[in-house]
């Protein structure tokens, strides 16, 4: 068999209906099998973990495999981080999305001033981690304007990533080069009928383009490279899921020198026109993120702000090794409080401090650092950064 050449050559070669069917005829002897040789079945295993049997009578025994492999591979730590917003500039037409190139918002692209004035904050607050995040526009935020932001932030901190639009493979080693460690690349549904539905005009509308950046990304040899989908946008949410276990598969089989990270992420309100095609129940969340514990003991499973509260706090011990804390979803989100611009709006709205304290009683460890810049530093041109002391703001540096 010929090896495919990029995930959205390998795409082609599967039946969604077929995958959906499967899903509903799986057994009780799969899933046990699957929970008794904890995931080691792989893509099969998967299949059996993420079916309706599996959420209707076998929750509670992956809910317990998942907290013990969990605890077993990645102890009681917690990292956290937190997303900068750098601009709300967007050319896309997407139906859920507050960026969307349609919905009358003002729009913002943050200058240099800025930028340090939220790594103030930030670094006062106690993030060492930040993922930056943008709208996709090559205009306002191209590659100029992201490895300038990058050449700005990171002599300040130990770990930076970005969610931005898809990029090329050059683009992407340029970007490793200024140091970046990771890369969010969430292709919001697999199904393309239903994403050429949500996804109506700009160069997000290029399904196999957006589908391929990971490849761009294992190429590129990045360190970190984040998958997940969409969850509300597809009816048939299972078999979303599951192909997004087929890419971090195929992945991880072409590109072993990359680690990976995974987000379930739900529609939350104020996006666009919140087009909601399912509503995942929090059930269904459980048996999302046990089921890919189970499947991929190594993997990084991230919970953000959209979720409330007391469901962040009852999925710690299921999974979760990431969390972000007072997050802002708006340009300048941190220096102000203006919500007017945010791309969605979040649930759980306490501070990184409380968030920290919430889980050192509940026996974890925060982990604000567990990176350094001088682990980029043998690929990492030298470039030069103004230091935040040498700024021409007083408000930055009162920031810190």
């Amino acid at each position: 068999m010929t090896k495919p050449s990029s995930f959205s050559h390998f795409l082609k070669g599967q039946d969604w209906s077929a995958h959906s069917s499967s899903l509903q005829q799986i057994g009780p002897q799969q899933i046990e099998f699957a929970l008794k040789r904890q995931g080691q079945g792989g893509i099969d295993d998967l299949r059996a973990l993420l079916s309706p049997l599996a959420g209707e009578k076998y929750l509670e025994d992956m809910a317990k495999l998942s907290h013990s492999l969990t605890r077993k591979r990645f102890g009681q730590a917690i990292r956290l981080f937190a997303p900068m917003y750098l601009s709300n500039e967007c050319n896309n037409v997407c139906d859920y999305c507050g960026f969307s190139m349609h919905n009358k918002i003002a729009r913002k692209t943050l200058t240099d001033l800025e930028i340090l004035r939220e790594a103030g904050i930030l670094k006062k607050r106690g993030f060492d981690h930040v993922l930056l995040v943008t709208g996709e526009s090559n205009q306002q935020v191209g590659m100029n304007y992201l490895s300038h932001a990058i050449d700005l932030l990171r002599p300040h901190f130990a770990n930076l990533s970005i969610e931005v639009q898809p990029l090329s493979l050059d683009n992407y080693s340029s970007l490793i080069e200024h140091g970046i460690h990771a890369v969010m690349v969430y292709q919001e549904t697999y199904d393309q009928e239903s994403y050429s539905r949500h996804h109506l005009k700009g160069k997000k509308t290029n399904f196999e383009w957006r589908l391929d950046t990971a490849d761009r990304l294992g190429q590129a040899v990045v360190n970190k490279i984040g998958l997940g989908c969409l969850f509300g946008l597809t009816e048939d949410w299972r078999v979303d899921a599951f192909y997004a276990g087929m890419h971090l598969d195929y992945l991880e089989r072409r590109y072993w020198q990359t680690s990976y990270s995974m987000s379930f992420p739900r529609i939350r309100p104020y996006e666009g026109d919140n087009i909601v095609a399912v509503d995942l129940k929090d059930r269904d969340l459980v048996q999302l993120l046990c089921a890919f514990r189970i499947f991929n003991h190594e993997l990084e499973i991230t919970l953000s702000t959209r979720e409330s509260q007391q469901l962040r706090e009852n999925l710690l011990p299921l999974g979760v090794t990431t969390m972000s804390a007072g997050s802002k979803t708006n340009p300048g989100g941190y220096a102000e409080e203006s919500q007017s611009l945010e791309q969605f709006s979040i649930s759980d709205e306490r501070s990184p401090r409380e968030v920290s304290a919430m889980l050192k009683s509940k026996g974890y460890d925060p982990v604000w650092k567990d990176w350094d810049s001088s682990y980029d530093k043998p690929r990492m041109t030298n470039f030069d950064s103004p230091s935040l002391e040498q700024t021409n703001s007083t408000q930055v540096a009162a920031s810190f």
